[in-house]
């Protein structure tokens, strides 16, 4: 049947072979600079985001490659020979353009395809209903010459059924209205292996215009297309963790809103109009990537006889398992003050629910009690930074009593310290991420949490309220650079 169109297979000239050279070896070096990346990646475990980078990579590896084969390509079409650009379109005949000589692949041309490594030629001849199929196309088929190659009836019965109908459409539009053919199809071989090809091709026209034959170059893309489905999915994967991660963090941080005392800025003892005896601030500072919502706390409240409460503590790991950890802990650290139990009993029933917990957790905590009729303070801990107390423009560190880490061990003792405070006196507390964990340690860096506070002394006596001193901490140590998440606590005795 005549074709509507008239394909124009005019040769069009190639490059020079220096230039081909050039791009042969700048491709070269990018595909050893794409082993060096992968080789950094080789660790990728159970990271999706490395895995989803290593995946990227392999990609980039598998079209540097095919970039390379079609470079060489290139290469081969120049003989020793036929010099770059000696392909000129055929001189004319008598009846006009020759169309179908120069559309037609040749041995040379053949081989050059074959030289790419994963793509094969064909051409199916309608006049005399002969087939020519490249060496590489019978591998990628997995037949053999002896096989014979595939005409264009048998060739669907090697195709995914549900391949079935695109294979039958391109075929038709390049022989019936001569449109070029550029489409993938996957393949199922005679030992049932299944490859995904890529095929473009295009119509021979006779001298009338009309379809004589079809050539097209086949592609094997199986294992790029592996690389690109496992790099879809684990950018899914990467995708679906995120999302789960942003949900996680939102309701740790809804959670920890909903524990940790509502009032923002002074809070003043006793609230019920009676006389000051303590002023009192306290500000939580989150980790620098804001990620990491951990179990720190920090609360403040009278208890029935007069006296206050005032505790701090960091309950170990991040997300929600640690907030909701730290919202029964503190749960029943105020239920425990309120029933009357001093800091040490109190500290050993908190290590006894940590223990016999669920969900088993460590914790460090600080528990203070201020009478202040007496304007003394009875403390204990569980292996966690003492209070500071500041008195006329210096700072130290109070002697702490004996305590393990809460959840550490059964039957924990922990023994209590009695503090006498004076009017005006300064207490500070704080959890242990206050100051970052490597420059403490480092030779010559910035010190502890403890040790920077102190040295803040003089600036803590020139302040006149806890809000103030508050606000100098969080000005001192809530940095883009913080490492984790830390409360800090601060009373100034009436």
């Amino acid at each position: 049947m005549p074709s509507s169109t008239h394909a124009d297979h005019t040769a069009a000239p190639l490059p020079g072979s220096g230039a081909v050279d050039a791009l042969i070896s700048q491709a070269r070096q990018l595909r050893t600079w794409a082993d060096a990346v992968l080789r950094e990646h080789a660790s990728a475990a159970e990271d999706p985001r490395l895995r989803w980078q290593r995946a990227l990579c392999e990609l980039a590896v598998h079209q540097l490659d095919d970039l390379g084969a079609h470079l060489g390509q290139l290469k081969e079409g120049f003989g020793p020979d036929e010099p770059a650009g000696a392909r000129g379109p055929l001189p004319d005949t008598a009846d006009g353009p020759d169309t179908r000589a120069p559309a037609r692949i040749s041995v040379p041309e053949r081989a050059a395809v074959g030289a790419l490594g994963r793509a094969g030629s064909a051409e199916w001849d309608l006049l005399t209903d002969a087939v020519q199929w490249s060496d590489e196309l019978y591998r990628i088929f997995g037949r053999t010459a002896e096989d014979g190659p595939l005409t264009l009836d048998e060739l669907p019965s090697w195709v995914f059924s549900e391949d079935q109908e695109l294979l039958t459409k391109m075929v038709t539009g390049c022989l019936v209205d001569g449109r070029p053919i550029d489409g993938e199809f996957r393949i199922v071989r005679a030992d049932g292996s299944v490859r995904t090809v890529h095929m473009v091709g295009e119509p021979v026209l006779g001298a009338d215009g009309g379809t004589v034959s079809m050539w097209a170059v086949i592609r094997d893309v199986s294992t790029l297309r592996r690389s690109q489905r496992t790099l879809r999915e684990t950018r899914e994967s990467l995708e679906r963790q995120q999302r789960i991660a942003r949900a996680e963090r939102r309701i740790a941080v809804e959670m920890q809103e909903a524990v940790l005392p509502p009032w923002r800025g002074a809070l003043r003892f006793p609230r019920d109009g009676g006389p000051i005896t303590m002023d009192l601030a306290a500000h939580y500072l989150p980790s620098g990537t804001g990620a990491l919502v951990g179990g720190d706390w920090y609360d403040a409240m009278q208890l029935p006889d007069g006296s206050s409460l005032l505790t701090v503590g960091d309950l170990t790991g991040h997300g929600v398992a640690a907030t909701s950890g730290m919202a029964m802990l503190l749960g029943a650290l105020r239920g425990m003050a309120v029933a009357g139990l001093r800091p040490g009993p109190l500290m050993g029933w908190l290590n006894e629910l940590l223990d016999t917990s669920p969900q088993p957790a460590l914790g460090s905590a600080l528990c203070c009690r201020y009478e202040p009729g007496t304007r003394t303070l009875n403390w204990s801990q569980a292996d966690h930074p003492a209070p500071l107390l500041f008195r006329e423009g210096r700072g130290r560190v109070l002697d702490s009593p004996e305590g393990v880490l809460l959840g550490a061990t059964s039957g924990a003792k922990y023994a209590q310290a009695r503090e006498q405070l004076a009017p005006g006196d300064l207490l500070v507390l704080h959890t242990d991420g206050l100051a970052q964990r490597r420059a403490a340690d480092a030779p010559g860096g910035a010190g502890s949490g403890a040790d920077r506070l102190l040295a803040m002394a003089p600036l803590f006596a020139a302040t006149r309220s806890a809000h103030e001193c508050v606000r100098l901490v969080a000005a001192e140590f809530g940095t883009p650079e913080r490492e984790d998440d830390a409360c800090v606590l601060v009373a100034r005795i009436a």
